[in-house]
């Protein structure tokens, strides 16, 4: 049976209807992906590590890591706000709200640089110290994670901070750029989720052996706007393009250091911490 004039324009006009609702709430169904990412990879982390502290298996978690947690919650929920205000249409309150992210760039950079400090040092106190209760070979085995992670937080870091300065910074000139430089920035720390998300086993995982499969998760999260993109304008947008160019170096490097002898000799000597 062939279709006549009513159902052409009909199903157009579902495309279309379809297109405008996804136009309105891609990026708010983005934020509400991340903070559900998040939420999977640490909550259970969360809950074995306060067992372990209340048990007396380890010291109380330090207070860089609260403030980290909060400041990062802090900046998802802001995330999920802006993007479902715009959606609403509600742009003076999107403007006016947006400012807090000045204040919250930088704080969660400094959060991010204080938590890798001190979680080398106190890595380093357990190296030092040896504790007869402790396995050696889980010792070993945290040194390494944690020196092989040292890439990893570096992206982490540096394209955060890059994507979200350059985000506010066009905030006026190129909306459309801004807000996916939003999502670009934000996506760089969730990478310690969804490595918690695979070392649970719900995702194929290389790690700790190694980091090859972890590396492209980001990109896999990145796939709805990507898709978005693709059938609403027919490309990706260069924003997405630079972020991708941008990922890539330190992804081989991570890729390529991973485990290697001479990394793990020569981290600890750049960081200045004996482990």
């Amino acid at each position: 049976m062939g279709l006549n004039a009513a159902d052409v324009i009909g199903g157009r006009s579902a495309a279309g209807a379809f297109g405008r609702l996804a136009d309105r709430w891609i990026y708010a169904f983005m934020a509400a992906l991340f903070i559900v990412t998040v939420l999977s990879g640490f909550v259970p982390d969360s809950i074995g590590l306060i067992a372990d502290v209340r048990a007396g298996h380890r010291p109380p978690l330090p207070l860089i890591m609260h403030l980290h947690a909060v400041l990062m919650a802090s900046w998802l929920l802001l995330l999920l706000t802006q993007t479902t205000l715009v959606a609403l249409g509600h742009r003076v309150l999107h403007k006016q709200l947006g400012m807090l992210a000045f204040g919250l760039v930088p704080a969660i950079l400094l959060s991010m640089v204080g938590l890798v400090m001190t979680t080398w040092h106190s890595v380093a106190d357990l190296v030092a110290a040896a504790p007869p209760g402790i396995n050696p070979a889980d010792i070993e085995e945290t040194r390494r994670l944690v020196i092989n992670l040292l890439p990893v937080q570096i992206q982490s870091g540096v394209l955060f901070a890059l994507f979200t300065i350059w985000a506010i910074a066009v905030r006026r000139s190129k909306p459309e750029t801004h807000k996916r430089l939003m999502i670009l920035g934000t996506l760089m720390p969730l990478g310690a989720a969804i490595d918690r998300i695979a070392g649970a086993g719900w995702l194929p995982t290389t790690y700790p052996a190694a980091y090859a499969v972890e590396s492209a998760y980001l990109f896999l999260w990145l796939a709805p706007v990507l898709i978005y993109d693709v059938v609403r304008l027919g490309r990706v947008h260069r924003a997405y393009v630079i972020g991708i160019l941008c990922s890539l170096p330190f992804v081989a490097v991570t890729v390529m250091l991973w485990g290697s002898p001479w990394w793990l000799a020569t981290a600890p000597k750049l960081m200045g911490v004996k482990l």
